[in-house]
């Protein structure tokens, strides 16, 4: 199993200048947790699509057992899960 972490918001109604996957939720990042969570499934392989604030976000988060692949054009995450992942070596086309 691959997972996909989609953590490429901006976060405009947060209002902060941090990127919202960084914001603090219970003393660690959000995306912390998410990351948290993916490595108890014994995944394979991770792989968090970052966008706004990307190299912060990598800086912040990076880890030997993390993929990471840029989101180029901003779209919702439902078109984003809809397409073939690139990075995954198991994608395939809808």
């Amino acid at each position: 199993m691959e997972v996909i972490v989609l953590a490429a918001g901006q976060g405009k109604r947060m209002r902060s200048v941090l990127p919202k996957v960084l914001q603090p939720l219970a003393a660690k990042p959000m995306l912390a947790h998410v990351l948290d969570t993916a490595r108890t499934l014994e995944a394979r392989r991770i792989v968090v699509v970052y966008g706004h604030g990307g190299e912060v976000v990598r800086e912040a988060l990076d880890a030997p057992d993390l993929a990471w692949a840029a989101r180029t054009r901003p779209r919702a995450p439902a078109t984003q899960c809809s397409r073939p992942c690139p990075w995954s070596k198991t994608a395939t086309p809808p």
